[in-house]
Formats: C-alpha cells, sequence, structure tokens
C-alpha cells in the first residue's frame, strides 16, 4: 500500500471548524484565537526504547499522543491539535488499525485534531508527535518562577510506569502503556503555579531543571512522596528510585505559594494533589525522611548516556 493511501485509510478525519486546511495538502492552516499564544512540543518515540517492543498498536499509538499534550499541560496551555511522522519497518493493517485507533481514541479525549504529518519506510519503527496548543497571552508556565518558600507539589502518584516496565503483566502497567495527560490540572495551574514540569525522565532529574532554571533548590519529604502501595510493599528504598528516577509518569510537578495552594483547594479538582517538599534558598535538592537527612543518589534517564 502506498503512502498516501495509508494516510487516507488510517487517519484521515474530519478537522476542528479553526482548522481551514488539515490533512491532504503540503501543509496545514489553522486560524490562531485572538490574544492567544501558540505553545508547540515535539516528542520521538522509538519502538524498544521508550516502549517494550510487545506493546500494543493501541497502547503504542494512546502514548505517543499523551506524552506531547503531558508538555503543553506542562504549560498550562490548552491542547488543540497535533502532526505525525510515522516510520515504519512494513505495512501491517492490523498494527496500523490498532495504532490509529489508540492514536484518535486520545485525541478525542482531549479535544485534539490530527491535521498533518507525514509517513514514510525505515528499518525501524518511530513515531514523532509535535502537539499545538494555545495560551493567554503571558500566561504560560514555565521552569523558571520558583520562589523561596514555595511548595513542591506533585499531582496523581509516581513510580507506577517504572515499576509496570519492571514487572509486565502487573496491574501498573497499564499506567505505563497509557499515561493520562493532565491538561485540565495545567489549565487551572495558570495564575496561580509559579513553576511547572511534566515527570517524564524521574521527579528529581525533572524538578532538578526547575530548580536550574529558577536558581533556587528544595528539600523534599520522602514519606510524603505518592506512592502505590504495591511499591512499598517490595521495598521502601527501592520504591523511592521508582518514584524519583524512574519516569514515565507524566504527572505535573509544580511549585506554588501557601497563599496559592489554598485558593487550588478551593476549585474542584480531578487528580489528587501531594505537597512534597519546599523551595529554598540553598540551591540544589535534598532529601528527608522523617525530619532527618536522608541522603539518596538520584539520577534520572537520559539519552546517550
Amino acid at each position: 500500500m502506498a503512502e498516501f493511501s495509508i494516510i487516507e485509510r488510517y487517519f484521515k478525519r474530519a478537522s476542528k471548524s479553526d482548522v481551514s486546511l488539515g490533512i491532504g495538502d503540503d501543509s496545514a492552516i489553522v486560524t490562531p484565537p485572538s490574544s492567544q499564544q501558540l505553545v508547540i512540543c515535539a516528542d520521538t518515540l522509538v519502538a524498544g526504547r521508550h516502549f517494550p517492543l510487545d506493546t500494543t498498536a493501541h497502547a503504542i499509538g494512546w502514548k505517543s499522543v499523551a506524552v506531547n499534550l503531558s508538555d503543553l499541560a506542562a504549560m498550562g496551555a490548552k491542547p488543540h491539535s497535533i502532526l505525525l511522522a510515522l516510520s515504519l519497518p512494513t505495512v501491517d493493517h492490523d498494527w496500523l488499525a490498532g495504532f490509529s485507533q489508540g492514536l484518535f481514541d486520545c485525541c478525542d479525549q482531549f479535544g485534539v485534531s490530527l491535521i498533518g504529518g507525514d509517513t514514510t519506510q525505515s528499518t525501524q519503527l518511530t513515531i514523532s508527535v509535535t502537539a499545538l496548543g494555545w495560551i493567554e497571552q503571558g500566561q504560560a508556565i514555565t521552569r523558571a518562577g520558583a520562589q523561596v518558600g514555595d511548595y513542591v507539589c506533585i499531582s496523581g502518584q509516581i513510580g507506577d510506569a517504572a515499576f509496570g516496565l519492571q514487572h509486565l503483566g502487573h496491574p501498573l502497567q497499564q499506567r505505563l502503556d497509557y499515561p493520562t495527560p493532565r491538561c485540565h490540572l495545567g489549565q487551572q495551574l495558570k495564575g496561580l503555579a509559579s513553576s511547572m514540569i511534566d515527570v517524564s525522565d524521574g521527579l528529581a532529574q525533572d524538578l532538578g531543571h526547575i530548580l536550574n532554571a529558577s536558581k533556587v533548590g528544595a528539600t523534599l519529604q520522602l514519606e510524603q512522596l505518592p506512592i502505590d502501595q504495591s511499591l512499598k510493599n517490595i521495598n521502601l528504598r527501592q520504591a523511592w528510585h521508582y518514584a524519583l528516577a524512574g519516569g514515565d509518569d507524566y504527572e505535573l510537578c509544580f511549585t506554588i505559594s501557601p497563599q496559592n495552594f489554598e485558593k487550588l483547594s478551593r476549585q474542584q479538582l480531578d487528580i489528587p494533589l501531594t505537597i512534597i517538599g519546599k523551595i529554598t534558598q540553598q540551591t540544589g535538592l535534598l532529601f528527608e525522611y522523617m525530619g532527618e537527612n536522608c541522603p539518596l543518589q538520584i539520577h534520572g534517564y537520559q539519552h546517550f548516556a
């Protein structure tokens, strides 16, 4: 089957009304809303590196969208559309049907359209998605705004996906295969959070990006980490490793003043939030357990390391 037949059969659908021209031409045309800024991100997923080789096609389709929407959520942006670049070793119609269904299931849940991209043959399955979103002028939440005295907070649970990767077949593998981008929460945090990042490479490493950009430090309370009981039952220090270094959680880590956290708490939230530490003047990331210093050597995921 030729490239354009694949696109027509599996990926062409009606777009939103503000997409003047979608799939089928050299480029897509989108009409931007008034007084909004465009937020853009891109992620590449490679078979055997970003997902196990036996992951279902539906889960790969879902995840390829979800990880990009998570980056938009980390800026407080409302997701709008995606572009897909798909490199395939062969044309497998069953796989393409499952993949495209997973991709569109995620798009539909978060109000996103597929508006363009590219399909090509390659020796390895590679999926690259570019996501576009909108945010009000000057409202984007960056990594650089954390202030001394702010709470460090995390959404949901962390460590689930890393545990699932090491224990395939466990119920927590669902969190690895089908991450949930916290798009609504990201938008609720506009005007409240001082900085934010999504947890993709491990909480310690990703929080470190906030600390470096903001030129501050933090102390985390290990007993406050929201960790599934399945992890704690194995070994507490191993559970901390999954939570701090495992990655693939796609939860939002953000800093927020105590006053703004109280305002946030009065809103109707669709996901639990946990205060796990505080921003400090002294740079670096420190860990405490039950009030005592707890030195840990934590290294998140790094490509080419």
